[in-house]
């Protein structure tokens, strides 16, 4: 339960820090520069433990590394520009429903009576969040409709494969969370590898971030990318993908108290979202 929470909240506090980073890359090269910059801090702690999975449960995680953080980032940080933090993190919010219906067909996992009910709190909440119409912030321009939702909707399909893989290499055995989060990272970076062939080169060709805003993107990639994927996983292996996923969705109610950074206002109705998250976290974590 710990986990998931704590890796809700890496996850909340590092997409507003990568909304606001004024570094100029498109989401995909971002992507890819917080996958490698991840993957830097986690490998020297992967390799020196031991108990690395087999072949099988390495492919499983390599794929779930490709859809779910390859694509499914991708996909996030186009719809965290154009939709704010606070939106986006209410649609990625749908993943429980997803991944318990995944975790239901595909591992055969049932949730119990009281975590259903605390998964619908949690889709209520949700949905209050998502009618209510936020103001134009400091960081951009104002959410509006288009191709913002598509891509969140996109990141979240993406998101719920790739912790259902995630989940299914966990089942084969016990694997170490570092070691998960860097084999899906390896994966992922590798597959966006060909993007470096048109990186800009050379002072006047480089992303137009200052010197300060270096550090924010390493401390959002540290949160997020980091330690939210090591959580996690450890979230995934103990809880089951429905109830992990359904604790991890709490990030949108999180990301209520920094709405004032982006000019957003929720108002009661965001308050009361908060109070139906909270009791469907009590009941999905008990």
């Amino acid at each position: 339960m710990g986990a998931a929470l704590a890796a809700a909240l890496c996850w909340t506090l590092a997409s507003s820090l990568w909304r606001g980073w004024p570094g100029g890359l498109d989401p995909a090269r971002l992507n890819l520069l917080k996958n490698g910059l991840a993957l830097a801090l986690l490998l020297p702690l992967a390799v020196v433990l031991p108990g690395w999975p087999g072949a099988k449960g390495l492919a499983l995680l390599a794929l779930s590394g490709v859809v779910g953080i390859a694509a499914g980032d991708t996909l996030f940080l186009a719809a965290l520009r154009r939709l704010g933090t606070r939106r986006t993190l209410t649609i990625d919010a749908g993943g429980p429903a997803l991944t318990t219906l995944g975790g239901l067909l595909w591992l055969g996992e049932r949730p119990a009576l009281a975590q259903g009910l605390g998964i619908v709190l949690i889709a209520l909440a949700v949905l209050v969040v998502a009618r209510q119409r936020p103001a134009a912030g400091r960081l951009g321009t104002p959410p509006a409709a288009g191709l913002g939702p598509l891509l969140a909707l996109g990141a979240l399909v993406c998101g719920s494969a790739g912790a259902l893989l995630a989940r299914s290499a966990w089942l084969l055995g016990e694997i170490e969370p570092v070691q998960a989060a860097a084999v899906r990272l390896a994966a992922a970076a590798l597959v966006l590898l060909p993007l470096l062939r048109g990186w800009p080169r050379g002072p006047a060709h480089r992303p137009g971030a200052g010197p300060r805003a270096w550090p924010r993107l390493l401390l959002a990639t540290l949160l997020g990318t980091a330690l939210g994927i090591v959580l996690q996983q450890a979230a995934l292996a103990r809880l089951g993908s429905g109830p992990a996923q359904a604790l991890m969705a709490t990030a949108p109610l999180m990301a209520l108290p920094l709405a004032r950074l982006e000019g957003d206002r929720p108002g009661w109705s965001g308050w009361l979202a908060a109070i139906l998250g909270l009791a469907g976290v009590s009941l999905v974590a008990g």
